[in-house]
């Protein structure tokens, strides 16, 4: 127990302060959560401190009820989720695993690059506006649908415990955090599905593409393959709900505009290169 014999005012006050507010300061001690840091840190850059999600905790999707439990140990999904990981590693260096580190970036500005080859031209997001509030207000809803799921099931990701090559540094933060289920490849499916609803003479082509940008996670070696198949029926729960919420449907009608208005303008044309290595990775099996 603390113990201190104070001689002066000054020492007792110092000792009360203490006291009062050492408790306080060990309670607001937490871990790191990396999915929210990084969603916080884009949103100062981007001046949007304040910037919410659209759903409250009561009316997010609860992906524990609706999302079954990972593969649990010596069971046959298990062993599925191992032997694609391993066979993935093998990509290391070639055009699939480059698309997989390119891929590592995530966000509004990050997914709206990876769409060019659907778009048919590069669209600035300056020009968009609407559209990118719309994605940094959905990504704060798909970070907390996905955080209670990671806490509950607390899966460890494919490359702890092996040196197996990655596309991205071992960082400690990286592999401290939770596998099940991916919130990058949950954040791909989420706008592959609102981009879908803003064109959706391009649904297919859109949904390939976010599909390709979940498997990355798998290819890149930090996520195992049921954790992006978990992530697709999440981020289509999500969708579900926040297509009932009136303020989400009027930003989406606000993103069509910006949108349309944007491709009416002779953006850049996407690097043919860039198309074909998105269309292969499409028909390539993981496994």
């Amino acid at each position: 127990m603390f113990r201190m014999r104070c001689a002066s005012v000054r020492c007792t006050a110092f000792v009360a302060f203490f006291l009062v507010v050492s408790p306080l300061l060990a309670q607001s001690v937490q871990p790191a959560d990396p999915g929210k840091s990084a969603v916080m840190a884009e949103r100062n850059k981007r001046g949007d401190a304040g910037l919410r999600g659209y759903l409250s905790d009561e009316t997010t999707p609860n992906l524990v009820a609706i999302l079954p439990p990972p593969p649990a140990g010596q069971s046959a999904a298990e062993a599925a989720d191992k032997a694609v990981y391993n066979a993935t590693r093998s990509y290391e260096g070639n055009s699939r695993w480059a698309l997989a580190t390119n891929d590592v970036a995530e966000g509004g500005a990050a997914l709206l690059e990876d769409y060019t080859c659907v778009l048919g031209q590069r669209v600035e997001q300056m020009h968009v506006p609407s559209l990118m509030r719309l994605f940094d207000r959905t990504r704060i809803d798909v970070a907390q649908a996905t955080r209670h799921a990671k806490r509950r099931y607390r899966r460890l990701r494919p490359f702890v415990s092996n040196s197996a090559p990655i596309c991205v540094a071992r960082k400690p933060e990286l592999a401290d955090s939770f596998s099940y289920p991916s919130r990058n490849a949950s954040q791909g499916w989420t706008f592959g599905l609102i981009m879908a609803t803003l064109m959706p003479e391009k649904a297919t082509q859109f949904l390939v593409r976010s599909r390709v940008y979940g498997e990355s996670r798998v290819v890149c070696g930090v996520h195992w393959l049921s954790d992006v198949e978990a992530a697709r029926t999440g981020a289509s729960a999500l969708i579900a709900v926040l297509l009932a919420e009136p303020v989400f449907r009027a930003d989406l009608e606000r993103a069509r505009a910006d949108l349309k208005q944007a491709l009416s303008r002779e953006g850049t044309k996407p690097d043919p290169a860039v198309c074909a290595s998105e269309d292969a990775a499409a028909r390539q099996p993981l496994l």
